[in-house]
């Protein structure tokens, strides 16, 4: 099953006092979706960065940084993040990947090649704009990854955050399986009540996500469990979890990236340990890796500040001079 079933349920956060992030709604590759930008407003954003750059007409002068989030997530993920980068006057956009959040849902038949030509016409856009940055988490990460595998994308730089498919935790490795159990509770003849799967899933969220589950936000822990509204969409979303994890096995080609890449492992990532991060940076030799030991599967939540300033400096490093790795800021990396 795929996630058009998704339940028409608001996920925009509301409204707080800050830097401004702009909220529009824009087509990519046949998906309409939400976009949070912040950052100076981009001169031809209503030509949606299909303009010619003219013969002598001047590079951009800035970085863009374009951020994905992951399964069962959506752009609101990145709004701390967001805050931080506008306070600092940088220009970044997070978009809802198709199926979530307020984007239209997937179509029937494999995921990943239409996340691809989604990530594909929105690197597109930005690229018009100035150096992309791509920064993706989980899902996210492994979009990230497979957009800088494609030589036609104009990716200045990619950071990939506990990208899935290398070494995983066993709950991932679970779905893969479908064991009995699972099979058994899909096949429930009485469904589970709606208020049973979202009780069960604000207490499974936080520690899924963060590092301290006790830190956990309410507004971003209920913007999951809205995932999860009744007992169909909860096995809806296994099943296209299941049908991720199976895709993920012939996900990469990790030879084909020559940007800059920043590897993010995690020490308290539940869902892709710290290890995977390690293996993808085994096989992409150029590859810089970044260990928190203090981060979970979502530091842009643990930390938003931290990621910021790393995405900041990676930014910066990315634009000055492709193909040369950047420099992580001592403040941030532990590694």
């Amino acid at each position: 099953m795929i996630a058009a079933q998704r339940q028409a349920s608001p996920t925009a956060e509301p409204e707080v006092s800050g830097p401004e992030v702009r909220v529009g709604y824009r087509r990519f590759a046949g998906f309409r979706t939400r976009v949070l930008e912040v950052g100076p407003r981009p001169a031809d954003a209503s030509t949606g960065g299909r303009r010619r750059r003219r013969r002598n007409e001047a590079q951009p002068s800035s970085p863009r940084m374009v951020l994905l989030h992951g399964y069962c997530d959506s752009a609101d993920t990145w709004r701390p993040v967001l805050a931080e980068l506008a306070e600092a006057g940088h220009a970044a956009v997070a978009v809802d990947l198709p199926g979530f959040g307020e984007a239209t849902p997937l179509r029937p038949g494999a995921i990943l090649p239409q996340l691809d030509a989604f990530a594909a016409a929105l690197v597109r856009e930005q690229a018009a704009l100035g150096t992309v940055v791509l920064v993706g988490n989980s899902l996210g990460g492994t979009m990230s990854l497979r957009v800088a595998q494609d030589a036609q994308q104009r990716v200045g730089g990619v950071v990939s955050i506990a990208a899935p498919g290398f070494v995983d935790s066993w709950l991932i490795r679970t779905v893969a399986r479908y064991p009995l159990p699972l099979r058994l509770c899909a096949s429930l003849p009485l469904p589970v009540p709606g208020f049973v799967v979202r009780t069960v899933a604000q207490q499974v969220v936080p520690r899924l996500l963060y590092a301290d589950a006790s830190a956990a936000e309410a507004r971003h822990v209920r913007r999951f469990t809205e995932q999860f509204p009744d007992y169909r969409s909860a096995t809806s979303r296994l099943e296209d979890a299941r049908q991720l994890v199976a895709e993920l096995a012939a996900a990469y080609q990790l030879d084909r990236i020559s940007a800059p890449l920043l590897i993010v492992a995690c020490g308290k990532d539940r869902l892709v340990s710290a290890a995977s991060g390690k293996q993808l940076h085994s096989l992409v030799p150029h590859s810089r890796l970044l260990v928190r030991e203090d981060w979970g599967h979502c530091p842009q939540l643990d930390d938003p500040p931290a990621i910021a300033e790393l995405l900041t400096y990676f930014a910066a490093g990315a634009h000055r001079r492709r193909g040369e790795q950047p420099r992580t800021p001592s403040a941030v990396a532990s590694a």
